[in-house]
């Protein structure tokens, strides 16, 4: 089959992660969680300090930032400066972060070189907000995945609880809407279907019907690569 690329883009809650973790594994295939290298930066910032909005100050820590990627049981770990983070990055707080950080061009280019070599060496699916459009414009697979934002809210709620985080659904709502704008409004790089894309609403889906249909899509597309 050779090596291939099946990129997910869509806002914060429509599925993406799960669903490219379970394509993963069904497809036997590397798993990339871009989002995971954003939130390790916004971290790094945050323990300094830095508002993940300061561009100045975010840069001034850039070159003090070591990230590196292992590929665990098909589980992607991110290691920063040579610390484990894969479970201190996934807080609704640092997520923000990610998505004020992923504003500074400086910033998307570093992450977007490592992510482009991971992509070279072996398939892959991958997930973000540009994967399509920016990172791997020509994969042979996109995907654009949304849903409505109660049900988005809902998703992270729950995620948050297996955490046991507790947090107010209302806050959850505001916060996607602000992080919808932040990402599609942003001057680099913004959060947009490519336009070769396919879209798929997956509010009422599960995530096994959502993974059925993007590997039916993949087996197409490859076939037709033939």
């Amino acid at each position: 089959m050779g090596i291939f690329a099946i990129a997910i883009d869509g806002p914060a809650g429509s599925g993406k992660t799960t669903v490219a973790k379970k394509i993963s594994e069904t497809m036997g295939i590397i798993y990339i969680d871009t989002g995971a290298m954003y939130r390790a930066v916004a971290y790094y910032c945050m323990e300094k300090g830095i508002n993940p909005k300061d561009e100045a100050g975010v840069l001034s820590v850039l070159p003090e930032i070591s990230l590196k990627i292992e590929i665990k049981d098909n589980r992607q770990l991110i290691f920063l400066n040579g610390e484990d983070v894969t479970l201190k990055i996934r807080t609704q707080e640092i997520g923000k972060g990610a998505s004020d950080v992923g504003t500074i061009l400086k910033v998307r280019e570093y992450l977007v070189d490592m992510q482009r070599e991971l992509a070279r060496k072996q398939s892959v699916v991958m997930d973000g907000r540009d994967i399509g459009t920016n990172v791997l414009p020509g994969a042979e697979v996109k995907v654009y995945l949304f849903a409505d934002v109660g049900e988005r809210a809902e998703r992270r709620l729950n995620e948050l609880r297996l955490m046991g985080i507790e947090s107010d659904i209302d806050e959850i709502k505001k916060q996607i809407i602000e992080r919808d704008e932040n990402d599609m409004g942003r001057k680099h790089n913004p959060l947009k279907k490519a336009e070769d894309a396919i879209e798929i609403d997956t509010t009422r889906m599960t995530v096994d019907d959502v993974c059925g249909e993007i590997i039916e899509i993949t087996k197409k597309r490859l076939g037709e690569a033939k």
